[in-house]
């Protein structure tokens, strides 16, 4: 009798295990139904001021907006859940659109070959962030401050501070094309939530990066092999920034060196309005996906109603500040 219960138990907790991945990603939306309500308010309130917000140009026009944020944001999102940052997205974006540009407009290389190369360049330059963090005890804030500049800095020196333009036309399909009616930004934007959103729910790294974010040290203890997960997250967050950089390139038929200077700010901001702890170990892509589709709601319709360029950098460090507070007063209340 007792075999045939363990055996049950043992049955029963399988098929908890197997559950669908469908349900589970329900589950996890269902956990956001805070933040989609102050999404729904926001889109509400913007199309009572302006009607012209609710078309539906104007909202795939803000879906295409956001989708170079929310890429560059998964990566983001899976460092800070560890408690690190990455200052040089903006950068890294520049500096692979335009080298991107520049192997093909000028050294005559194809769509795929120059993409490819930028990509990895771009993921080199992360991995050895990296390993400056992990395995030198550098702080994330200082090594990307650093990296920083140095992509800028590349990205002036390919183009003697000039935009790089002609792009072939498939090149420009990564930044203007569409499928169906969705810009096919956006489409590759959701493809990378759900690869990222599948990482951190259902491998043991992913799981990993949740258990390094709320104790380094215990997840060392407990086995994790923190530095190799730090090191390729910060590869990849430098990845996607890239990826972002040469879909912004294929938008303006350009690679510009002086690109993205405010990728920082959206990026982070999307993921702390989204409510990824910058204290690590709390949160989720989903999240993020929300936070950046708020952001981009926010800023266009901010400029819907007129309001200038400078009162919306006012306006959004003051939500920032507010959710960072916000933040640190539910960690504290944790701790």
């Amino acid at each position: 009798m007792d075999d045939m219960k363990n055996n049950l138990q043992k049955k029963l907790r399988i098929e908890g295990v197997k559950e669908s991945y469908a349900w589970q990603f329900l589950k996890q939306i269902a956990k956001e139904q805070t933040l989609i309500l102050v999404f729904v308010v926001i889109i509400i309130v913007m199309g009572i001021l302006t009607p012209a917000f609710l078309s539906t140009r104007n909202l795939l026009n803000v879906l295409l907006q956001s989708s170079m944020i929310g890429i560059c944001a998964a990566g983001m999102t899976m460092l800070i859940l560890m408690a690190d940052i990455d200052l040089s997205v903006g950068s890294v974006a520049a500096f692979a659109g335009v080298l991107a540009a520049f192997l093909q407009v000028q050294s005559g290389w194809n769509t795929f070959s120059s993409i490819s190369l930028a990509l990895i360049i771009s993921f080199g330059l992360g991995i050895v962030v990296g390993i400056v963090c992990a395995k030198l005890g550098v702080h994330s804030f200082v090594a990307t401050l650093g990296l920083l500049s140095i992509a800028r800095g590349f990205a002036l020196i390919i183009t003697k501070g000039h935009p790089i333009s002609g792009l072939s036309p498939s090149f420009n399909f990564l930044g203007q094309g569409t499928i169906w009616i969705i810009p096919f930004p956006t489409i590759i934007m959701f493809i990378i939530v759900i690869v990222t959103w599948f990482f951190l729910s259902q491998t043991k790294s992913g799981r990993a990066v949740y258990a390094i974010g709320g104790n380094k040290e215990a997840a060392r203890l407990s086995g994790i092999n923190v530095d190799r997960i730090r090191i390729i997250l910060f590869g990849v967050c430098s990845l996607l920034a890239g990826l972002a950089g040469i879909i912004l390139a294929g938008r303006v038929n350009s690679g510009q060196p002086t690109a993205s200077q405010d990728f920082n700010l959206d990026v982070i901001a999307s993921v702390i309005i989204g409510g990824t702890s910058l204290y690590g170990g709390r949160g989720g892509v989903w999240k993020t996906v929300l936070g950046a589709l708020i952001f981009g709601i926010l800023r266009n319709g901010l400029n819907l109603v007129g309001v200038t360029p400078y009162w919306q950098k006012v306006f959004i460090g003051f939500l920032i500040v507010v959710t960072v507070v916000v933040d640190r007063i539910q960690h504290k209340n944790e701790g």
